[in-house]
């Protein structure tokens, strides 16, 4: 599971003193335990996972932004370290030409239907967005 391998990963960053991709390993464990220990029962999957890598992918390059509009560069540097540390686990996302290889194969090529088998399918793997844009150009 790749909670696991974020924990080993997490550990190696200790050894190295790395606080960089100690601090992005805990931020994803912390939350990983939180929605494991929310109360709902339901069983945490790697797409769970994945969507908390990408939520704090998204507040770091907010983070980021912030800090270069600050005229603050070394904690906008430090920043892009972090995000760094994430990008390797993250999975390789579709391109356009393999998102139009797959509509092509579906039966039903109306927009909610495209956009059902995609979420239902892909999780975590499209971005659905552009999925949106290339269904909208068929």
């Amino acid at each position: 599971m790749l909670i696991d391998q974020i924990k080993k990963e997490n550990i190696e960053a200790m050894k190295a003193h790395d606080a960089n991709k100690r601090s992005v390993y805990s931020i994803i464990i912390s939350r990983y335990i939180e929605l494991k220990t929310n109360g709902s029962g339901k069983e945490v999957t790697d797409a769970d996972i994945i969507s908390i890598i990408k939520k704090l992918d998204k507040e770091l390059d907010e983070e980021r932004n912030s800090y270069l509009s600050a005229g603050r560069k070394e904690q906008a540097d430090e920043i892009s370290k972090q995000k760094d540390a994430l990008q390797p686990l993250l999975p390789k996302q579709m391109g356009e030409e393999e998102i139009k290889a797959i509509i092509a194969t579906l039966p039903d090529k109306s927009l909610p239907a495209i956009m059902k088998h995609f979420k239902t399918n892909f999780p975590g793997v499209v971005d659905m967005g552009l999925v949106s844009k290339i269904a909208r150009s068929l």
